[in-house]
């Protein structure tokens, strides 16, 4: 990498941001699909049983003695020529039909801009774990949501702040969120709410926060029936971001939209692919702009 190259991008984002701008959400949500528990689970962006960038209360299939069949997805996001192409290959295991663990493997292909592009690197790793603490429904409670912690720790984070230091990092979540399947509507609604201690920016994607914060999250989903047995989910998700990302210390990160569609071709199907698209701001100073304003971004996974 040449340090001269990320040192001249620095200097640029921080005039553009001393001048008043709103900066770039680097963090990339962009698919949002929900499952009831009984369907197989699809894993978030990190690898965790989720939404897209933020984990449900449900866990990995799994009995309630011993260690369930893994899961497994990849992830794709295309940042755009500036900050590049992401990716997420992820394994995921239940256990004891309460628990959750995984290893998520974060990769990213460069971009082409000279200034900007090297502010991020080749990747990082995330292991990560979570229990259920109450079952949904418990002691027939239909009111009752699914209630879960969990933690996610990644190393070797060399984005952003990293880059400027020229250094790897670590950063990591502990969060409590809870999930709560609504079937007593005429359209099925999942609600999913959560808050989590965070020491990394849109979750490693833009390296890490000065500090361990607390930030909430949440998300909303909508399940229509579609042709030949198939549900048609529609969704959106928010997530509260650190307000400033490491070494830049006048950077403001916004708040995290993301909105999908998710077909589900009948409820037993292991196989599944989602598209969606994500809120996302570009240009961050006059003449700054990190050409990713709404990108496009895709999911599939597979439960054995």
């Amino acid at each position: 990498m040449n340090h001269t190259q990320v040192h001249v991008g620095v200097k640029r984002i921080r005039r553009g941001l001393g001048q008043g701008c709103w900066p770039l959400i680097i963090g990339f949500a962009v698919a949002l699909w929900f499952t009831a528990p009984a369907s197989a689970q699809s894993l978030g962006w990190e690898g965790e049983t989720g939404v897209f960038v933020t984990p449900l209360a449900y866990t990995a299939p799994s009995p309630a003695n011993g260690v369930g069949l893994p899961v497994v997805a990849y992830h794709y996001l295309n940042g755009g020529t500036v900050l590049g192409d992401f990716h997420e290959v992820s394994l995921t295991a239940g256990v004891f039909k309460r628990l959750e663990f995984g290893y998520t493997r974060a990769l990213h292909t460069l971009g082409g801009d000279a200034a900007f592009s090297p502010l991020w690197h080749d990747g990082f790793n995330i292991l990560h774990g979570k229990a259920n603490l109450v079952l949904e429904n418990a002691g027939k409670q239909k009111w009752l949501p699914a209630i879960s912690m969990g933690f996610m720790l990644r190393t070797q984070v060399h984005n952003v702040g990293g880059a400027i230091q020229d250094k790897d990092t670590k950063n990591g979540d502990i969060y409590v969120v809870a999930t709560k399947m609504i079937t007593q509507s005429r359209i099925p609604i999942v609600l999913n709410g959560g808050y989590r201690a965070t020491n990394a920016e849109l979750w490693g994607m833009g390296g890490n926060a000065p500090a361990m914060v607390g930030r909430a999250f949440g998300a909303v989903g909508f399940v229509f029936k579609g042709p030949a047995h198939s549900s048609i989910i529609l969704g959106s998700e928010v997530a509260q971001q650190p307000r400033h990302p490491d070494q830049l210390p006048t950077a403001v990160i916004p708040t995290t939209f993301t909105y999908c569609m998710r077909v589900v071709p009948m409820a037993e199907c292991k196989f599944n692919v989602d598209f969606g698209v994500a809120q996302i701001a570009g240009k961050i100073a006059p003449g700054v702009d990190l050409q990713s304003r709404a990108r496009i971004g895709m999911q599939v996974s597979y439960a054995f």
